[in-house]
């Protein structure tokens, strides 16, 4: 894009005030300004617009219809065993993928990289991505097959996040078998409807959500490469939850079972408070409500058993099936907007850090495609097994809950195939454990793998098994 095109194009959207510092810009610079507006999504950036003229109008009309607790199911025994043998026939016939959400920073853990790259193993010190592509390997190994991993990263981490699968030897998958796509990236409104830049030659932008997980696959290939591979069926979470059973044979079955569109895994809130998305029913329709739009008294709502009413937190754990995610991506999601802090340049060309909400932002949430899903189901599971997320330094989901959280897991494992594990006076073990998901992915692999070898575990000491 030339200068020209670029101004001709920017006063047809009103937006000229992007280019006033153009005179002072250096060469380098002004391609980089250049390259940037020849990404702006425009018909997206009008719909924002039109949001920010409608704010009020929204902000006066609340959803209607009563909300009651969606149902959700549990899985035990034989219907536990009848779902994991469907899930596992799919994934034997490579009809199975998996996306990874992971265009995070690690900052608020004090790390300065990609928050997969957080090192998080207990014994070994391995990272997040670890986990997540061995836990495939795993699988892949399992059932004689190959289940592709579709990493989601941004514009801030994704260079990194490429080279450091590429220095990890991918983890021990084919690196033909994990593809890289980038989210897409919004500018920042400022409330009259102007794109704010935050340098003279740089615009600000900011994810456009997970919600955009979907506009990114279709874009960049993704979901062309699944339908090449003939994928049906694609296994969502997040990075950083190192104990999430990741294609979980189970879950599949269960979603195929239910001739679902999407699938959701749900758990108990630990407090009224706990900032989960909860999951109702509407109107017919399954939707996860913010916690945020909760009432003080919904939350602490009870059953007559003493149970909270909303007791089941998404925590961003989905099954889709592909045809649904290809419709989705080309019908396009909900915008959502919040008014942030907003670094912007001054008419001096310096940055300006706002000391208050300034601008909007805008987003598109995943479980907005809850509404054109015909079919939805709720899965409930323990906590203790698959939910021990890297969100904060200190407290609860830290790297130290997250650890005793593995830890405590690899140890049930163990002692379910009669290895005694020393344990201190608060129940914990005495040493760390760190199994790893290629050497086996469950407690049956583990039972497996043990019996047919003849591997002497120390449990006097830290325990590796890889």
């Amino acid at each position: 894009m030339q200068y020209q095109e670029a101004s001709e194009i920017l006063a047809q959207h009103e937006q000229s005030q992007i280019l006033r510092f153009w005179d002072s810009l250096k060469e380098e610079d002004r391609e980089c300004l250049l390259k940037q507006i020849s990404d702006l999504d425009f018909n997206s950036i009008a719909k924002m617009r039109n949001l920010l003229e409608q704010r009020d109008v929204e902000a006066r009309s609340p959803q209607t219809g009563e909300m009651t607790p969606a149902p959700v199911s549990e899985l035990h025994g034989e219907a536990h065993d009848a779902a994991a043998r469907i899930g596992s026939f799919e994934i034997r016939n490579g009809r199975v993928a998996a996306i990874v959400v992971a265009g995070g920073q690690g900052s608020r853990l004090g790390y300065d990289g990609p928050k997969g790259c957080y090192p998080i193993g207990p014994v070994s010190n391995a990272p997040l991505f670890y986990f997540h592509a061995r836990k495939l390997l795993g699988l892949g190994k399992e059932w004689g097959s190959t289940i592709p991993l579709y990493v989601m990263t941004s514009q801030t981490n994704d260079a990194e996040t490429r080279k450091f699968f590429k220095d990890n030897a991918y983890f021990g998958l084919n690196a033909n078998d994990v593809f890289f796509f980038s989210q897409g990236m919004w500018p920042a409104l400022t409330p009259e409807g102007e794109i704010i830049l935050e340098e003279p030659a740089r615009i600000f932008l900011s994810p456009d959500g997970h919600g955009g997980t979907l506009a990114a696959l279709d874009k960049s290939g993704a979901l062309a490469d699944m339908k090449k591979r003939g994928i049906t069926t694609v296994f969502y979470f997040q990075v950083d939850n190192p104990l999430v059973e990741v294609a979980d044979p189970a879950f599949i079955g269960f979603h195929l079972q239910n001739l679902a569109d999407i699938s959701i895994k749900v758990c108990a809130k630990r407090s009224p408070e706990e900032g989960l998305g909860v999951a109702v029913e509407r109107d017919g329709k399954i939707e996860i409500v913010e916690y945020t739009e909760f009432t003080t008294e919904q939350k602490n709502e009870r059953t007559p058993s003493g149970e909270l009413r909303y007791k089941y937190g998404s925590v961003a754990i989905h099954v889709f099936s592909t045809a649904f995610l290809k419709r989705e991506a080309k019908a396009g999601l909900p915008i959502h907007l919040a008014f942030k802090k907003v670094p912007y340049c001054g008419d001096n060309g310096k940055t300006v850090a706002p000391s208050k909400p300034n601008a909007y932002k805008f987003e598109k949430f995943i479980f907005d495609t809850l509404a054109d899903s015909k079919a939805t189901c709720c899965l409930a599971f323990d906590r203790a097994d698959e939910f021990a997320p890297v969100k904060n330094a200190e407290g609860n989901d830290s790297p130290a809950t997250c650890k005793a959280a593995l830890v405590a897991k690899w140890a049930r494992w163990l002692e379910a195939c009669g290895v005694k594990i020393p344990r201190g006076a608060d129940g914990a073990p005495l040493h760390n454990i760190e199994i790893d998901p290629a050497f086996a992915h469950s407690e049956h692999a583990l039972k497996l793998r043990l019996a047919s070898s003849k591997i002497k575990i120390d449990t006097s000491k830290d325990i590796l098994l890889s």
